[in-house]
């Protein structure tokens, strides 16, 4: 047993002293798939996800690279869909709206549409 008298007083509340014991936690399927969710929802970052659940920031984008191929599944009422973009150059100038096709429905946005209009219209498409 440790006397804090023996602690010199500029480390007392600071010493963190280990038993070896390392701690390895099982999370099931459920709870990888919300805590995936919660990461990458809408503003969030994932090193704050991650501290929030006592995880490393490389462990959380590890688990979402394996929703992102399929080998996490996501609750049904946060699940994100990972899309494929397909980026198709255009004449230097031309561009002037940005088209999203989501099966035979196709969306066009002008460029200068900022980022809450684009979110609103991705949301409404997703609801569809």
């Amino acid at each position: 047993m440790l006397d804090t008298n023996e602690v010199p007083q500029r480390f007392r509340g600071r010493a963190e002293i280990g038993n070896g014991v390392v701690r390895r936690r099982r999370w099931s399927a459920e709870q990888k798939g919300r805590i995936v969710a919660e990461a990458v929802a809408p503003g969030a970052v994932v090193a704050q996800v991650a501290r929030r659940y006592d995880l490393r920031p490389q462990h959380l984008s590890n688990w979402i690279n394996a929703a992102k191929r399929g080998h996490i599944a996501l609750p049904e009422e946060a699940a994100v869909g990972f899309v494929p973009v397909i980026a198709e150059a255009a004449a230097a100038g031309s561009a002037s709206q940005i088209e999203i096709a989501c099966g035979a429905l196709v969306v066009r946005v002008p460029l200068s549409a900022d980022a809450r209009t684009l979110d609103a219209i991705l949301r409404a498409l997703r609801r569809s």
